[in-house]
C-alpha cells in the first residue's frame, strides 16, 4: 500500500474513532462497543487501531497539502 492509501485508511479510522466520542460525549453511547461488545477482543483491536492511526497521522500532520507553497 503507498503512503497515500495508508493516509487515507488512518484518517478514516480516526474519522469513526472521533464519531464515536462524538456520541459518548453527546449520547453516553459507544458504537464500537454496541457493534463488538464491551471491551471485546474485536473491539479492543479496533481501540488499538483506532489509537495507532491516531498517532501515525501526527507523523502525516504537514504532509496533507495540496502541493502549493504559501508565500
Amino acid at each position: 500500500m503507498n503512503s497515500r492509501g495508508l493516509d487515507y485508511t488512518a484518517l478514516t479510522f480516526v474519522i469513526i474513532g472521533a464519531v464515536n466520542w462524538g456520541l459518548i460525549g453527546l449520547l453516553k453511547f459507544d458504537l464500537v462497543a454496541f457493534l463488538f461488545g464491551n471491551l471485546s477482543w474485536l473491539s479492543r483491536i479496533i481501540y488499538i487501531i483506532i489509537g495507532i492511526c491516531g498517532l501515525y497521522l501526527l507523523s502525516a500532520y504537514g504532509r496533507f497539502t495540496d502541493g502549493k507553497k504559501e508565500d
